[in-house]
């Protein structure tokens, strides 16, 4: 019998903050975005969400002086961690094993959430891969057992109109090895070369794999700057009901956006070190 193994979609995609989190929300809000109240996780970091229709944006960080999550210090602020769908995470655990990817054993956690009927726990199982298996930053699946605490209908409207991640773009001297990796993830049939480099199918969305070169024609000048590494996560692409409108929110937040390929792009020193480009 075939290995079984997972089908690609995103669960969420990760801002990492370092411990500036105050910053990194009023920057987010400024953009249009609607953020969840503060979380504090079992592990030590803290949170806001952006809640989409089927994903999520999270800004992460840790408090000034907390040591507890060594690896959120340790990366630079902007995109740093891309974090796909899963129900089952025992079995995914073993399937990705078998199929010669190296991942971490499971973990769950949790994060109280205050909510007007008082406070429930959010809990969560993950499944990483093995550090340093994605130089660009952290890869996870994440299985929720508790959706109904994260995916609420107050928490899902933006002012700039975003409903969803439409893309993500990994930035790599040589995408080649990357994309065999994703191949094992997830089987040679999701991954395509396109031009610059490979192409992931993630559900109704995209992981690009680029040379820096190919990633500029996404982002533009609001690609972030490599600053000699060898790869790095630039930026993501969202989709909004209204390029119009997020040009509106932008503006009342004091945020300067460029048009570019059909999109508007926020530069990555505006977004916290993460290039966004949005479409329609």
């Amino acid at each position: 019998m075939s290995l079984v193994l997972p089908v690609p979609t995103f669960d969420h995609v990760v801002v990492n903050a370092r411990d500036r989190l105050d910053a990194a929300a009023d920057t987010y809000r400024r953009l249009g975005f609607t953020l969840t109240p503060r979380g504090y996780h079992t592990l030590g970091s803290m949170n806001h969400l952006a809640i989409f229709g089927t994903d999520y944006l999270e800004l992460i960080a840790v408090r000034p002086g907390d040591a507890s999550r060594p690896e959120v210090m340790a990366a630079r602020e902007g995109l740093n961690g891309l974090v796909f769908g899963m129900e089952d995470a025992a079995r995914t655990e073993a399937v990705l094993r078998e199929a010669g990817v190296p991942v971490s054993p499971f973990m769950q956690f949790s994060r109280p959430v205050e909510l007007p009927s008082g406070a429930e726990d959010a809990a969560f199982r993950t499944v990483h891969l093995a550090p340093g298996s994605v130089p660009a930053g952290r890869v996870y699946f994440c299985q929720h057992l508790t959706r109904h605490l994260v995916w609420r209908d107050e928490w899902r409207h933006h002012a700039n109109g975003t409903v969803g991640v439409a893309g993500a773009v990994i930035a790599a001297a040589d995408p080649a090895p990357l994309a065999a990796l994703f191949g094992r993830m997830f089987g040679a049939a999701a991954v395509h070369p396109v031009a610059g480099g490979f192409r992931v199918v993630v559900g109704l969305a995209t992981l690009d794999l680029l040379t820096e070169t190919a990633a500029r024609d996404v982002f533009g000048a609001g690609t972030p700057a490599d600053d000699g590494r060898e790869s790095f996560m630039a930026g993501l692409v969202l989709r909004t009901t209204s390029l119009d409108r997020a040009a509106q929110a932008f503006a009342a937040g004091g945020v300067t956006a460029a048009s570019h390929a059909g999109r508007l792009v926020v530069p990555a020193e505006a977004a916290f070190g993460a290039a966004l480009a949005f479409q329609d």
